[in-house]
């Protein structure tokens, strides 16, 4: 098993490099639309998902520590959602630059439950209905310095502050457990939680104009961290092609992955979040 992993790990490293590679030593692609996302002072994508999410929590009560309760196992896929990704670009100079990423991915959720749920200071009842709505939005500045730059193709590392808002509540009928550690019957209850993670952000970006209309842009943003109220890690993978119909617009299909796991210790909330999204990505693409 040591060996096989090792040769995928192996495999995976040797075309990553034959990427980097093409990028660094590949011809300079033909002048065309594509040209303008690596030149002009300005880029916009904004897009939605076909993606999965993957929901895990904790909420501790004043007087229990509740098991992790799996989002999706629970309460299935949400039937109302909202999921959309912005990213912009502000190139100041040709190498230093300014970027800007808001995330949302907002879901409702409504399903009989066959348990009871532990959820902070309440105990939602087998055989009732219950909403679970999940809130998870980001935003992120950050710098970024091309510290290689061609024609057709340009590297750079960037450095700034990402923050990420999640909210998390059940509504239905609930028992509540008193800090005393005594149960009472609660009637229909709301027990919502609500955590701001900032968290500084590394990362790198590759683009490459590798056709006239045609380009690649690849990203990578990974950190971990522990301070004050939070002990967490987090990471962001994205991989897209855009083709540049028109010298100001294209339309592009990427691949995304977004994972943020994270203990807090907040009066509003005081437990584990553990949020992951993937899928594809279709966006439109806008540079002035």
């Amino acid at each position: 098993m040591a060996s096989t992993s090792a040769s995928k790990t192996s495999k995976r490293l040797q075309a990553a490099l034959l990427l980097a590679g093409a990028l660094a030593a590949g011809p300079a692609a033909a002048q065309g639309n594509a040209q303008g996302l690596l030149d002009n002072s300005f880029v916009f994508n904004a897009g939605g998902f076909l993606l999965s999410t993957d929901v895990e929590a904790t909420l501790n009560g004043q007087s229990t520590v509740n098991p992790q309760l799996d989002f999706n196992e629970t309460f299935g896929l949400g039937d109302d959602a909202t999921r959309a990704r912005v990213d912009a670009l502000w190139r100041i100079t040709p190498r230093h630059h300014l970027r800007f990423m808001y995330f949302n991915n907002t879901e409702t959720r409504t399903r009989v439950i066959d348990r009871d749920v532990e959820w902070g200071d309440y105990v939602f009842l087998a055989n009732g209905e219950i909403s679970a709505e999940t809130s998870f939005k980001v935003y992120q500045l950050s710098y970024e310095y091309a510290f290689a730059k061609a024609p057709a193709y340009e590297w750079a590392a960037s450095l700034g502050v990402h923050v990420t808002d999640l909210g998390l509540s059940l509504a239905g009928n609930a028992n509540v457990v008193r800090p005393d550690g005594s149960v009472v019957a609660a009637g229909f209850a709301t027990e919502a939680g609500e955590a701001l993670a900032p968290l500084p952000v590394i990362g790198l970006r590759a683009g490459w104009a590798f056709a006239p209309n045609w380009y690649l842009d690849a990203q990578a943003q990974l950190f971990g961290l522990s301070v004050d109220e939070y002990d967490g890690s987090w990471s962001d993978l994205r991989l897209g092609v855009t083709w540049m119909f028109h010298r100001h617009f294209g339309v592009g299909l990427g691949y995304n992955r977004f994972a943020v796991d994270v203990d807090v210790e907040k009066t509003n909330f005081n437990g584990n979040l553990k949020v992951s999204y993937s899928g594809l990505q279709l966006y439109l693409t806008g540079t002035f």
